[in-house]
């Protein structure tokens, strides 16, 4: 629809040009030939309207528009008759040209036009010799000059268009297979776990085996909700789902909860009073979180969490702090790409991020997450 009601809006505006330059063409020929002491005779008139009226089809057939244009302006000088208006019509003819055809096509064509043109120079009623080639060629030369540098306006603007298109479209990659990489590795994890202590409970325990179970389908299940929730920017075509809400802070009772059914004790604390967070910051505060809980369940061991929480009124900052074997345990030999996840996520939002070995043992990792900035 937007693409009919457009070009409908061209064919409009290339009628109404075409009409101009009638109006124009018949009112000002005549007093053109007075200040030029050159009568317009009965067929000036005829191509005058000719040239005019081909206008209108301008951007559909320029070539053909630049053909018809060319052959009545030229009859029309060689015929004798003043420069006129008509001249305006070729003038947008081999602009048309240059503007909506390529380089190459567009400068053969404005050639064979301008020899054409030329020819009212050396044969005619009054051919004007020598002295009329650079008027001739001027009629050519500057509106092809222009239709090019519009038209080369246009190819970059096109061109900036579809970069820019690419670099979002790059960057909404990367996001979400940053956040896939964070629900299912968190996901897998405890899932993982919790297997582990099923499999150890079933013969001596099956009582404690089937909470293990239940843990998993629980933690199945909430994974694969969020998983959908963040794969709805892919399936544009489809509602998001409303079963699971947008990761946040909110969510971290959850989150401690599946964490202490797969064996690692989490203890949140909280300094300030909680409030509304920017959907950004609080995605961004909420995955530094799980993806530094979840290292812990697979790299520190046996081992306790804390979450602190503080919100202060320009920024909020997590942290998480745990009592297992350290840094060369969870970063590993390259730094992990957990956390190069996690840094990335925080400076795109003007915020700061650390990890590295606690002070009293264990591993630290923080973030500080300003608010003011995001909009």
């Amino acid at each position: 629809m937007d693409r009919e009601r457009g070009d409908r809006g061209r064919r409009l505006l290339d009628g109404l040009v075409a009409l101009a330059l009638l109006v124009i063409g018949l009112a000002g020929t005549a007093p053109a030939g007075l200040n030029q002491g050159v009568e317009a005779g009965p067929a000036a008139y005829p191509l005058v309207v000719v040239a005019a009226l081909a206008v209108a089809v301008r951007r559909r057939w320029p070539l053909a528009t630049l053909a018809v244009v060319t052959a009545a302006s030229t009859a029309y000088l060689v015929l004798g008759y003043p420069y006129g208006p008509i001249l305006l019509s070729f003038f947008v003819a081999v602009y048309t040209v240059a503007a909506f055809r390529p380089a190459r096509l567009a400068a053969s064509a404005a050639g064979v036009a301008l020899l054409v043109l030329l020819t009212h120079v050396f044969v005619g009623v009054r051919p004007p010799g020598l002295v009329g080639l650079m008027p001739a060629a001027a009629w050519v030369v500057v509106p092809f000059a222009v239709g090019v540098t519009v038209r080369l306006g246009r190819e970059n603007a096109a061109r900036s268009r579809t970069d820019e298109a690419r670099r979002l479209a790059d960057a909404e990659r990367l996001r979400v297979a940053r956040e896939v990489h964070d629900v299912v590795g968190h996901g897998l994890a405890a899932i993982h776990l919790q297997a582990e202590i099923a499999l150890h409970l079933l013969a001596r325990k099956p009582e404690q085996a089937e909470a293990a179970l239940t843990a998993i389908s629980r933690t199945s299940k909430e994974a694969l909700d969020e998983l959908r929730v963040t794969l709805t920017v892919v399936r544009r075509d489809e509602a998001a789902d409303e079963r699971a809400p947008a990761p946040g802070l909110a969510q971290l009772p959850q989150l401690r909860e599946r964490l202490a059914g797969a064996g690692l004790p989490v203890t949140v604390e909280v300094e300030g009073p909680p409030r509304p967070l920017p959907v950004a910051v609080d995605l961004a505060a909420y995955r530094v979180v799980q993806e530094a809980l979840t290292n812990v369940l697979r790299h520190a061991g046996p081992a306790t969490a804390t979450i602190r929480l503080r919100y202060a009124p320009t920024e909020v900052a997590v942290e998480v702090t745990d009592t297992g074997r350290g840094a060369a345990a969870q970063a590993g030999p390259a730094g992990g790409y957990g956390l190069a996840g996690m840094r990335e996520r925080v400076t795109a939002l003007g915020g700061s991020f650390a990890a590295g070995p606690a002070s009293a043992g264990g591993f630290r990792v923080s973030a500080t997450l300003p608010l003011e900035e995001v909009t």
